[in-house]
């Protein structure tokens, strides 16, 4: 029996073709989207994704027509907090249909596709060490799916909701070559901070715009100053969001906290938030 390294070439698959057709589809398609933005916070646990998933809901509410890519893979909760789980997707020829949230957000995310809550995404491979390569390679070409076989239309924002590792943002550089920039979060902790340094540093390498840094869940405890991380690092500081318990509610229940509490201090500060995001995307 042959192995692998024993096939000159690609054993005729041609995949270096099929990446290629692959990656042209997704430029077309990201051709009538404005702007991509990731949100990036290279550590779990600090609210990344109901900051997405809010942020979506104020620009939606400002006019702005949206779209959200849950790129966590193995741990999506995007269908979730938006409202759309278990919603159908309508398959055209012209691509995969995104589900609507109330407020017009078009939602994609593994958790659309799996079958059931119990349901993992397995990536397969004879030795751990190969499984980590198997992985990173894997998720790359099923992100590149989602973008390009997705329906998005005319979009003024696709926000990018990427899993914790600074790894991610480097393989959503590499994917999107229109990435307008990144969106960084970080909590009031010693230990996020410093993976959140790490992910300056990755973004820096990876060409990919840093257009901010927020601080999330400000005030739930005492911890060092997001405001003197952003001015040490040189980037924008958009903001900080107050712990308000109602915020992670409404996420668990799939509706939109900006527009069910938009007087609450948590609110106002995520509607200035997109405010300052926007302002930061007006040059490009």
């Amino acid at each position: 029996m042959k192995k692998y390294k024993d096939i000159a070439g690609d054993g005729g698959s041609d995949i270096a073709g099929q990446v290629e057709a692959q990656q042209g589809k997704l430029a077309r398609r990201l051709a009538s989207v404005r702007h991509v933005v990731a949100v990036v916070s290279g550590k779990g646990g600090v609210g990344k994704s109901s900051l997405t998933a809010n942020l979506a809901c104020c620009f939606a509410g400002e006019g702005w027509s949206v779209g959200v890519l849950d790129a966590d893979l193995n741990g999506p909760t995007m269908a979730k907090m938006l409202g759309v789980r278990g919603a159908k997707l309508a398959l055209s020829n012209a691509g995969v249909e995104p589900p609507l949230t109330a407020l017009g957000v078009r939602v994609m995310s593994m958790d659309l596709l799996l079958p059931s809550d119990a349901t993992p995404l397995t990536w397969e491979a004879p030795t751990q060490a190969e499984a980590h390569t198997w992985r990173g390679a894997m998720e790359a070409n099923a992100l590149r799916e989602f973008l390009a076989d997705t329906r998005w239309g005319d979009l003024d924002l696709l926000l990018l909701d990427l899993p914790p590792g600074t790894d991610r943002l480097a393989t959503i550089a590499s994917l999107v070559p229109k990435l307008a920039g990144t969106v960084l979060v970080t909590i009031p902790s010693d230990v996020s901070q410093l993976v959140v340094r790490k992910s300056i540093t990755v973004a820096g390498r990876a060409k990919a715009p840093i257009l901010g840094l927020v601080e999330n869940m400000a005030g739930l405890f005492p911890g060092p100053d997001a405001r003197a991380l952003a001015r040490e690092a040189g980037i924008p500081f958009l903001g900080s969001v107050p712990f308000d318990p109602a915020l992670a509610e409404a996420a668990d229940r799939g509706e939109p906290f900006v527009a069910l509490a938009p007087a609450s201090p948590a609110a106002r500060a995520l509607v200035d938030i997109a405010r300052a995001i926007r302002a930061a995307l007006a040059p490009a």
